[in-house]
């Protein structure tokens, strides 16, 4: 029996803490019928499957190290991540460990179209959360233009009135102004705040002000009159608590006074992680980078094998180079009509097939019913007994019972049309194939496997098995050009 831990998770406290019994007891109905021992419950109340900061979902991928269990059951894909990228790096640290992560009510089979369809599932999920988040905003958009209160914390100095407008607080607005004046007049912030604490000035929360609170008050321009929410931006949309040149004359002490703050750079990040592989030993190749004398930093791919110096001769490929090739062809691949056409109804077939426990309870129900039958025969004949109304009562109970869960298993397909998988796989087209985010999804959606040799690469997709080799003499620019390969680190 393969023991099997539940994630059960639900987004916001609209939702009820019935949503998580709910997908419990679904996911052990799944596990009972498939022969799985659930031998841990996570879950996440109020907690939005977009992050990955969720306690129980890490303490999940913490404990999967143990090899404890082999999978983890959830509702639907959406419950473990509506991010396509977080939803493949923890798959990817569970695959490491030795779990799958099963849905309970989207049948997935195995194999490259079943890859597909999951991650149609996990991507359309997070396509329509983007989308509801868009709809949300344009409410929000509407209410800014008319100058309207939108949520959050409310400025000190400002209430909100019964109309859902901002206006200036009796009590701490001639504080807000008291706070510019002293500032100006070159008083400290560390004074400032010293002085509003032994007035007992308190935030909307009740606590003490401090230096970074009225470092924020000196900075906002909403006192001068500016409403701002997001892209919209009024100028005098709320009365004003202090005239413009205050405001630009403490602007400009505070970029006098301002100490500068350090950047951190990024770490760069190489895109094709687990599923570039070298052509000669099939170990992964993981991104490495390197200065050479001129200080110049360089990125590259280098195969596992070589990296431990255990006898592979595979060159090391640029990063910028191969990623370009991968994301070029994919994009190419997606103007495709025809193949646009074809991975839509291959996603329709798999969505419309019923699940495997189908056919059993079917066959179940003709023999129940065949059993009531003979029943009620012998009954016509006279052969009624207590153990025989017993009998037909139970037959009955369990004809009622199969034909529950069938009607239970024929509803949980995932609710998707052909028209609606088109639409999604089109707005990739829309990608723009130099934007670091845009080249992630295009290869996290479709990039199976890539294999590099010294004179050509394959690529295989999820969409199906065949494999697409591309020459490096196809490829502008000669492959011992040090665009392109290097014998090892720089």
């Amino acid at each position: 029996m393969m023991n099997a831990v539940i994630y059960a998770r639900y987004s916001s406290d609209n939702q009820r803490e019935e949503s998580i019994e709910g997908q419990v007891r679904e996911c052990r109905e799944y596990a009972e019928k498939n022969g799985m021992d659930i031998i841990g419950v996570y879950t996440d109340r109020a907690f939005s499957a977009k992050t990955d900061n969720r306690p129980e979902f890490q303490q999940l991928i913490k404990d999967s190290a143990n090899k404890s269990f082999e999978a983890v059951l959830v509702w639907k894909l959406d419950r473990f991540a509506r991010n396509r990228y977080d939803s493949a790096k923890y798959k990817y640290v569970l695959k490491k460990n030795g779990v799958r992560v099963i849905s309970a009510t989207e049948t997935i089979s195995e194999g490259a179209e079943g890859i597909l369809l999951e991650t149609m599932l996990e991507g359309m999920a997070e396509y329509y959360s983007v989308e509801l988040a868009e709809k949300v905003k344009r409410g929000q958009t509407e209410n800014a233009l008319k100058c309207k209160y939108n949520g959050g914390g409310i400025p000190f100095g400002l209430y909100v009135d019964g109309e859902q407008h901002l206006k200036p607080d009796p009590v701490t607005a001639p504080l807000v102004k008291e706070i510019f004046v002293n500032y100006s007049e070159g008083m400290k912030l560390q004074q400032i705040v010293d002085k509003l604490n032994e007035k007992g000035v308190v935030n909307s929360r009740g606590n003490p002000l401090n230096v970074n609170s009225v470092g924020r008050i000196l900075h906002n321009r909403i006192y001068i009159g500016e409403y701002k929410h997001s892209d919209v931006v009024v100028p005098n949309g709320i009365p004003a608590i202090i005239s413009e040149e205050l405001f630009d004359t403490v602007q400009e002490m505070l970029n006098v006074n301002r100490r500068s703050i350090a950047k951190h750079k990024a770490a760069e990040e190489y895109l094709l992680t687990t599923k570039l592989y070298c052509g000669k030993c099939k170990n992964q190749m993981f991104g490495e980078s390197g200065k050479n004398h001129a200080g110049i930093i360089y990125r590259y791919y280098k195969c596992a094998d070589v990296k431990r110096h255990g006898g592979c001769d595979k060159k090391s490929v640029k990063k910028e180079w191969i990623e370009d090739l991968v994301v070029n062809d994919t994009v190419k691949m997606l103007l495709d009509d025809k193949l646009i056409e074809y991975i839509a109804d291959k996603i329709i077939a798999l969505v419309g097939t019923e699940d495997p426990l189908l056919p059993a309870y079917r066959n179940q129900v003709d023999d129940v019913q065949k059993s009531i039958s003979n029943l009620i025969k012998a009954m016509e004949q006279g052969i009624i007994t207590e153990t025989t109304k017993q009998r037909l009562e139970e037959l009955e109970a369990q004809k009622k019972k199969l034909n529950t869960e069938i009607a239970a298993l024929e509803s949980k397909k995932p609710n998707i049309n052909k028209e609606m998988i088109l639409a999604y796989l089109k707005s990739f087209r829309n990608y723009d194939p130099d934007r670091v985010d845009h080249r992630r999804k295009l290869i996290n959606h479709f990039v199976n496997k890539i294999y590099l040799y010294d004179d050509k690469v394959i690529i295989t997709y999820n969409f199906k098995n065949v494999k697409k080799t591309i020459s490096f003499k196809e490829v502008e620019g000669a492959i011992d050009s040090s665009e392109s390969l290097s014998a090892g680190a720089p």
